[in-house]
């Protein structure tokens, strides 16, 4: 059950351009710790996951960014975790330490976005991650990509795809020069 979800869920970030070629990872809580993708497998055809005990070493198969996850799982109430790498969530990242979405879903499932720094797979990010998501579903870590948590893979996949539609709509709002539309703040975006 928890590999054909991983594979669903990963064939819909591949298919809507949230992840590609091998990069991502999801993870899926388990008591004694969690299950995770596969270093270097691909998210629409991860195979089978890893499992990853809550303490001790990480088996040398297990996504890179395991050290992430755990930190995530031992400080949030996750049972699922999304880290995708989408583009224009990334490149807003550039610009931004916290991304205010516009839209409604956005508005509606993260309100305010925050993005943070550090390098990948270290233990200095995965405590950074973990500190964000204790008040959002969501971080965007800056020029790498998401992670979003959720009671379910799906509950992460939505939060995920839904802050990349909200930094879509930033983006594109941004480049609309129409009459009477508002003014550019600091970092280019229109403002009522």
């Amino acid at each position: 059950m928890r590999d054909s979800e991983a594979e669903r869920i990963g064939r819909r970030l591949h298919k809507e351009g949230l992840a590609s070629g091998n990069f991502g990872n999801l993870s899926v809580r388990d008591e004694a710790g969690f299950y995770i993708k596969r270093r270097n497998a691909y998210l629409d055809m991860p195979g089978a996951l890893v499992f990853v005990p809550q303490n001790g070493p990480v088996p040398v198969d297990a996504s890179r960014e395991s050290i992430v996850h755990r930190e995530i799982y031992q400080n949030t109430s996750a049972k699922a975790i999304v880290h995708a790498h989408p583009s224009y969530a990334i490149a807003l990242s550039y610009f931004c330490d916290e991304i205010t979405p516009y839209d409604y879903e956005g508005e509606m499932l993260c309100p305010r976005v925050r993005v943070v720094e550090g390098a990948s797979g270290t233990r200095d990010l995965a405590r950074t991650v973990a500190s964000a998501l204790r008040s959002s579903p969501v971080v965007i870590v800056r020029g790498h990509g998401t992670f979003a948590i959720g009671a379910t893979l799906d509950e992460a996949y939505v939060i995920t795809s839904t802050v990349e539609h909200a930094c879509r709509i930033l983006f594109l709002r941004s480049q609309v020069k129409i009459e009477g539309f508002p003014t550019r703040d600091s970092a280019g975006f229109p403002r009522d």
